[in-house]
């Protein structure tokens, strides 16, 4: 075995805000049942202030990857224990990290059965998460991937509404479908590119365009599915109406993250010819995802159901701004990622605030909040008009950025993107004028009361971010533009091998050299 390396302050970062949450599995284990509430929120408290470093020892400047941690894991076939960060994943661990604790406080009153494990779940599933983000092993990634299949599942399953069974084994088959696709994609790139599983070294190889195309429709099954595209969708909205509310916060604002991520982080850089070729057709899927979960957010009754669909439309704009395939389109879905995991995630506890309640999450009959609960109705109002990408607020920044790139590859999709941003102030503002200002139900009334200091304190920070983001968002475009000039180089550099002119089984050949910009990428901190 070798020794680890950690080139950035000598401490295993990432390896400790892996290790923190399974700790705080074993204590919730060995603790009394009546002590899991506490012991989870100290684990996941503790897990996101050992995180901060990650922020503030970040270096802007260095494209490649940082706070880097690596041994040999495995001799035959060679498996590493590899982590490592970028401009794009730190800011998604930190956000995971983020919304751990929220999640914890969210459900502290709200779930009474089987405590234990669901305070075990919700810390096996931070783990898994921040493992898909930092691994730079495949092998390693894909274990985390899978592993986050069985606490979600149990979420929605064990602690969900009346259709939880149903809910949860469909949402278990679509993202288990995805997965074995992906599982043979790695396969096959281990074979093609030097039997190995580091995944800076299979970024740094080139594929014959019969093999990337393949691959890319592998990887598109696993990715798509996850954040979900049309017309993969189904499953979200059933997921979303049955899991509590933990669960739909970490799945909206995290999981549906991982399915981008991993076009960010494989598709685009490994895959560059491939990616050319298919942006058309994910640009179009792209577009009718945020027309038609605009339209169908606009048609729902119950307040989950609609901000489940307009999640859909959302990522629309996530994956549109992926595949413009230029610096502005990057970085405003980077950003754009982050601002829905802080919007939709507010909207979320929202939801699960007013159903603890009135045990109904009717439109028709969660009236006259305005009056009732003027607090609520307050942070209620902030994240929709968030959603809806009000200038000041952290999606209207994203989402320009995004519009802009969309602009610079194709006027008319950037156009019809466009329609989105009006559909959604249509449902999102019909919500409001439902909900907070329209007539209240006589039978609710009583049992509306306003916000505890518990419910105050956990929304806050995230309107905190909401209003920093959206008037001062430098910082975080800083820290990810140099990683995204470099997936942006990684498209240029590229070079298409003609079958023709290699050998039938010869489908490797490796760009080192081929240009400046390609040789920059070759600066990664793995030895």
């Amino acid at each position: 075995m070798t020794e680890m390396v950690v080139p950035t302050g000598g401490m295993p970062w990432l390896t400790l805000i892996l290790i923190l949450p399974l700790l705080g599995v074993v204590a919730t284990l060995i603790a009394h049942e009546s002590l899991s509430r506490q012991i989870a929120l100290a684990t996941s408290f503790i897990t996101m202030v050992a995180s901060l470093p990650l922020w503030f020892a970040f270096d802007n400047g260095n494209a490649g990857m940082q706070f880097v941690e690596k041994h040999q894991w495995i001799d035959s076939p060679a498996i590493h224990y590899a982590l490592g960060v970028d401009g794009i994943s730190m800011p998604l661990v930190l956000l995971t990290t983020f919304l751990a604790p929220l999640c914890i406080l969210v459900s502290w009153t709200a779930i009474d059965m089987r405590l234990k494990e669901f305070m075990i779940s919700l810390l096996v599933l931070e783990t898994a998460t921040i493992g898909v983000f930092v691994a730079l092993d495949f092998v390693l990634f894909y274990i985390f991937w899978e592993t986050m299949l069985i606490p979600m599942y149990l979420l929605i399953g064990v602690w969900g509404g009346p259709n939880r069974v149903y809910a949860a084994i469909k949402f278990f088959l679509y993202t288990l479908a995805g997965s074995i696709l992906l599982l043979v994609a790695i396969l096959v790139l281990y074979f093609e590119g030097g039997r190995t599983f580091d995944i800076l070294a299979l970024t740094h190889a080139s594929y014959a365009p019969n093999l990337q195309a393949l691959l890319f429709w592998a990887f598109f099954a696993a990715f798509a599915v996850k954040v979900p595209m049309f017309p993969f969708h189904t499953w979200l909205p059933d997921a979303h109406v049955q899991a509590p509310t933990a669960g739909s916060v970490i799945l909206a604002s995290v999981l549906l993250k991982l399915g981008t991520y991993g076009f960010l982080r494989f598709s685009l850089p490994m895959l560059p010819d491939a990616t050319v070729t298919f942006t058309p057709i994910i640009m179009t899927l792209s577009v009718i995802a945020i027309i038609y979960g605009a339209y169908m957010a606009l048609a729902q009754s119950d307040i989950k159901k609609l901000i489940a669909y307009s999640s859909v439309s959302h990522m629309g704009f996530v994956t549109l701004g992926i595949f413009a395939l230029n610096a502005q389109g990057i970085e405003g879905a980077v950003l754009q990622m982050i601002n829905h995991g802080i919007t939709t995630g507010g909207l979320f506890m929202c939801v699960g605030i007013i159903y603890e309640r009135t045990h109904s999450r009717e439109i028709a009959e969660n009236g006259g909040l305005a009056n009732a609960m003027p607090k609520y109705a307050t942070f209620l109002v902030i994240f929709a008009l968030s959603s809806v990408g009000l200038p000041g607020m952290n999606s209207f920044v994203g989402e320009f950025l995004v519009l802009l790139g969309v602009f610079a590859w194709d006027k008319l999709t950037a156009t019809l993107a466009a329609l989105g941003i009006i559909l959604a102030a249509v449902y999102i503002l019909y919500l409001i004028q439902r909900i907070v200002y329209g007539p209240a139900s006589a039978t609710m009334l009583p049992k509306l009361t306003d916000l505890n200091a518990r419910e105050f304190g956990m929304l806050v920070p995230l309107v905190v971010l909401v209003f920093w983001i959206g008037l001062y968002p430098k910082p975080l475009l800083d820290v990810m533009h140099s990683s995204v000039e470099r997936v942006i180089a990684s498209q240029s550099a590229s070079v298409i091998v003609q079958k023709e002119e290699l050998p039938s089984d010869h489908v490797l050949v490796m760009t080192e050299g081929l240009s400046h910009s390609f040789n920059q990428r070759d600066t990664e901190a793995i030895p």
